[in-house]
């Protein structure tokens, strides 16, 4: 079935103009700016901004849902983000004994064999830093064995498409060029790295940094550390969260400066996101939200996140001051480039994926498509 969406500003890393953009089945067949061709179904966007479908490398859950509860908590949650433009999602999961996470490991990788949107599993942890272990169970995290490696491949049967790595623990560089030579993307994230261990991580093979500025050190100006070092690297993309909590907006800002078409925006959502504050779970820990703001109960250390990738969008805008194009490339273009997608996911051009989503003009969802067909 074909479909026409008609009236529209086109939106996306390379374009900004007036026009429309037409579906064939679950592939962008054409675009234009003048005349229209026929479709079996055409939607009028009455002037709206059309950008391409989000891609969010890194949430756990979200409308009371968490992904570590299995397939059914996974697609009510993956609901939540659809309706606010996410239409490809990674699946992100928390340290847990191996065993638990090779079952959940399975039930991805059948969820992502029947729902093309689920681009596949993501496990931050276990190979985390015990000091920078954030929201994990310090009782759960172990060191990249090779073994515990080939376990983990094996369960997602070719569908796990990122993980986390500290590179100082023992074993972590062998375990991400074995990691990378199997096509996952391996991420450097909640370590104690220094700037010399974060270069040999990237020349070993990883091309991510996860939640930059969390879970890691900061820019010292005589120890640049991992996020220094990724800002440096143009093969890296860097991951942030933009929700006001995790990063200030002008050292936002001088990320997407020093790093441009490499930033990622991530929610890093956990199940409040698009629910209400209360008490939840995050994999084994027990985590509060107040006031939208995530926490280990009993402590200040952030939890994740209550953010959905619409509302980054707005965040990057019109609180951090990038360009309408450096924003929406932050959510579509530039994760896909992570994970090795820039050829099909993220842009409004003929032979891409058919995702795509109808803004406000206050930046609110209106409508979302997901592989040529409406999902929210």
């Amino acid at each position: 079935m074909s479909v026409l969406i008609r009236d529209v500003r086109l939106l996306d890393a390379r374009t900004d103009e007036p026009g429309w953009v037409l579906f064939d089945g679950a592939a962008i067949a054409a675009t234009g700016t003048g005349a229209a061709p026929d479709a079996d179904d055409t939607v009028d966007g009455g002037g709206r901004t059309l950008v391409p479908g989000f891609i969010d490398l890194h949430e756990h859950g979200a409308g009371g849902h968490s992904f570590d509860d299995g397939p059914d908590a996974i697609r009510a949650a993956l609901a939540v983000h659809r309706a606010h433009g996410t239409t490809r999602s990674v699946i992100s999961l928390v340290t847990n004994p191996v065993d638990v996470l090779e079952s959940s490991l399975r039930g991805i990788a059948e969820l992502s064999a029947t729902d093309p949107l689920v681009l596949g599993a993501h496990l931050e942890g276990p190979f985390l830093a015990p000091e920078r272990r954030g929201a994990h169970n310090v009782d759960f995290l172990r060191s990249p064995d090779s073994d515990t490696i080939e376990r983990l491949l094996a369960a997602a049967d070719g569908s796990l498409r990122q993980i986390t790595i500290a590179p100082e623990l023992p074993g972590a560089l062998d375990a991400i060029e074995r990691l990378t030579a199997a096509g996952v993307a391996v991420a450097v994230g909640h370590t104690e790295a220094d700037a010399d261990r974060t270069r040999e991580a990237f020349d070993r093979g990883a091309r991510l940094l996860t939640h930059a500025f969390n879970a890691m050190p900061g820019i010292h100006h005589r120890a640049p550390g991992p996020v220094a070092t990724a800002l440096a690297d143009e093969r890296v993309v860097v991951e942030l969260i933009l929700d006001g909590e995790h990063v200030h907006p002008d050292v936002a800002a001088l990320t997407f400066a020093a790093a441009p078409g490499r930033v990622a925006l991530v929610t890093d959502a956990m199940a409040a996101a698009g629910a209400h504050d209360g008490d939840y779970r995050l994999g084994s820990l027990n985590v509060t939200v107040e006031n939208g703001l995530a926490v280990l109960s009993g402590t200040h250390t952030i939890a994740g996140s209550t953010l959905t990738q619409d509302a980054a969008l707005r965040f990057a805008r019109e609180r951090v001051g990038v360009t309408d194009r450096a924003a929406v490339e932050a959510v579509t273009l530039a994760p896909a480039r992570a994970l090795g997608l820039d050829d099909r996911l993220g842009l409004l051009a003929p032979g891409y994926a058919a995702d795509a989503v109808l803004l406000e003009a206050d930046g609110s969802v209106a409508r979302v498509w997901g592989d040529g067909s409406p999902i929210a």
